[in-house]
């Protein structure tokens, strides 16, 4: 069984539809797909109409953007009830702030000589739920100011970039509560990736631990072989469910192929019977496993 943890679809930052994921799932050889766009429910419906159809299971999820000891941590809470108002709160507060952040983004780029307009960033952004950076660099790519999202990033937009402007992320403990309280479950997405090295440490995943986090993403493109060794004895050694995935964006992301790493089923069962415990404890109507 081949199961894939971590996908986004055009409802954030991917380039397929979330029918389109569900359809390269299937041609990948997935057996289990999580959706999984930042901040939003917005493609779970057709994602899991999709799903049904083409009799792959679908896991309902979101990366949330949060923070914690003041660095960016991505959280991936699965099967969620995205109703629960002060979760769809702290999501719309997220959402807002991508948003609110990318005319000052064109200001900043405008300002370096490159002639983009809030028009180019909104056709780049067609079928989003929010506006944002990947959106940004699509647009420059658009414009053959960059060849790909990575440049741009690496030139314009990442942090400490010319365009970089900062937004609001949750808190990471409020996230952990809130997913909990939504009768979901949280999984750190690619802890180690990104310069984050080492941090957060054992000592700090035992403390969220004990806040509700359920799981660490171990096998990510992020992560090379010794840093997956290290997580791997990270989570035998607090008992928290290993995933691997592919952090698949389409066309936005190169070398994050759906399915280049894949979750083991023995803990994606394991995942599967923490929400079912989450959901039960809430009393809230979780979304059911499609498939």
């Amino acid at each position: 069984m081949r199961i894939d943890l971590h996908t986004h679809s055009r409802a954030s930052d991917g380039t397929d539809t979330p029918s389109g994921l569900v359809r390269a799932a299937v041609e990948a050889g997935l057996d289990v797909l999580a959706i999984t766009d930042h901040d939003t429910a917005t493609g779970w419906a057709e994602a899991a109409d999709a799903a049904a159809a083409h009799r792959l299971e679908l896991v309902s999820g979101m990366e949330i953007s949060t923070r914690h000891l003041g660095r960016s941590v991505h959280l991936l809470g699965y099967l969620p009830d995205p109703t629960y108002a002060p979760l769809a709160e702290a999501l719309g507060r997220v959402l807002d702030g991508r948003e609110a952040r990318v005319p000052t983004m064109i200001e900043r780029l405008r300002g370096l000589g490159i002639d983009i307009t809030a028009d180019d960033v909104r056709r780049a952004a067609r079928g989003t739920a929010a506006t944002g950076r990947p959106h940004v660099a699509d647009a420059l790519v658009t414009l053959g100011v960059v060849a790909d999202r990575d440049e741009a990033f690496a030139t314009y937009l990442g942090w400490g970039k010319p365009a970089h402007v900062d937004r609001y992320a949750v808190p990471l403990v409020d996230a952990l509560r809130l997913v909990g309280e939504a009768g979901g479950v949280s999984v750190i997405a690619h802890p180690w990736g990104r310069g984050g090295l080492a941090r957060p440490d054992e000592e700090t995943f035992g403390e969220l631990q004990e806040l509700g986090l359920a799981g660490i993403e171990v096998d990510h493109q992020d992560h090379d072989a010794a840093v997956r060794d290290r997580l791997r004895a990270v989570a035998r050694n607090l008992g928290l469910v290993v995933t691997g995935s592919s952090d698949y964006h389409g066309a936005g992301k190169n070398d994050h192929e759906l399915g280049c790493n894949t979750t083991a089923p023995e803990e994606y069962a394991r995942l599967l019977d923490l929400a079912r415990a989450a959901s039960a404890r809430s009393g809230r109507a979780t979304p059911a496993v499609v498939g």
